[in-house]
């Protein structure tokens, strides 16, 4: 899976509406966010509710137990093998007991055709896809916006609830506080309809010197 828009074009449509954050952009260069396939939207889910406030270190370690509890072949369980399986064994992989609920709720949702599929999505808006997400439990907004943006290559995502955003931005526009994030919202109306570039460059700012 690959963007949904044109890089090039969107970087070039930033840079001419704002020119602080076309600073920014080149300093960082080219733009690169990294979109993950996945084998559906359930695995696609899976993964993100184990990742949910870990490092990535350490939920790759507890995602790659969770897939080692079931046959190999699979980069990602089942449903169907999550339902089956017990609390017992998916707290011993290292999920917390709200992620094996999540989990298990995620996963009778997909048993139960509730999940848009794969192949479908792509002609789903971002806020019927933020909607279908969201009513899995432990899937919040920031969840659904990372999913939109890196499994999706969505142009247009602003995750306002993300620190990294609104930390990126202080530095980006050398604001003395961190903005609000109807700061970010305001700013962010001129960044339509390329919000997910935008926001790509603003984490950049965290890793570029001062």
């Amino acid at each position: 899976m690959t963007y949904s828009f044109d890089p090039a074009e969107a970087v070039a449509y930033l840079t001419a509406k704002d020119a602080q954050l076309g600073k920014l952009i080149a300093r960082a260069g080219e733009f690169a966010l990294p979109i993950s396939p996945a084998p559906s939207v359930f695995a696609m889910l899976a993964e993100a509710v184990v990742y949910q406030q870990l490092s990535g270190k350490a939920a790759a370690t507890i995602f790659g137990r969770v897939c080692a509890l079931f046959p190999p072949g699979e980069s990602c369980p089942l449903p169907e093998q999550i339902l089956g399986s017990s609390d017992e064994q998916l707290r011993g992989a290292g999920l917390s007991r709200a992620k094996v609920l999540s989990l298990r709720d995620l996963a009778r949702r997909a048993d139960e055709g509730l999940l848009p599929e794969l192949g479908a999505i792509g002609s789903c808006s971002d806020d019927e896809v933020l909607k279908a997400l969201t009513e899995v439990r432990g899937i919040g907004p920031w969840t659904a916006q990372m999913f939109l943006m890196f499994r999706l290559g969505r142009p247009d995502v602003l995750p306002l609830d993300d620190y990294g955003i609104r930390k990126g931005f202080m530095l980006a526009f050398r604001t003395k506080e961190l903005p609000s994030k109807e700061d970010v919202a305001k700013r962010g109306e001129r960044w339509k309809p390329y919000r997910t570039v935008a926001s790509w460059y603003l984490w950049q700012a965290l890793e570029l010197p001062a």
